[in-house]
């Protein structure tokens, strides 16, 4: 039955057209390649975020720490380096020359990878677990 009035019809909630999604197992698959080529450059403290009902950019989110400067570097460049084998080309890459925060976009996922330092700083984790309650 259709409804006559639109305060009586239901709200129908529709996929920003900006970004089409991923079918949920290319999603799946891409966040298992961040996570081994993290695991592979002994990445420290590696989270996953699911950050699909909080905002469109991207339906992942994993942060990593290295020891170091050049280890976050390393972590970073194994990381687009594996992607680019498998056909998933970084949308950008901020901060390899500093070495203290690399972001990665992958479109899907965004893989922030920091100094344990900068991470206590900024706390991203908690930026987008409070947003998720």
């Amino acid at each position: 039955m259709l409804a006559e009035t639109a305060e009586e019809a239901p709200l129908i909630r529709m996929p920003s057209p900006a970004r089409p999604r991923r079918a949920p197992r290319r999603r799946f698959a891409l966040e298992q390649l961040v996570i081994g080529a993290l695991e592979e450059m002994k990445a420290v403290n590696v989270k996953v975020l699911d950050v699909r009902g909080m905002t469109d950019i991207a339906d992942a989110m994993v942060v990593a720490s290295g020891n170091s400067d050049r280890h976050v570097r390393a972590i970073a460049q194994h990381l687009i380096e594996k992607a680019r084998e498998q056909r998933h080309r970084p949308m950008g890459v901020e901060g390899s020359r500093d070495g203290e925060w690399v972001l990665v976009d992958l479109q899907d996922v965004i893989v922030h990878v920091m100094l344990p330092r900068v991470r206590e700083f900024y706390g991203i984790e908690q930026l987008w677990e409070s947003a998720a309650r």
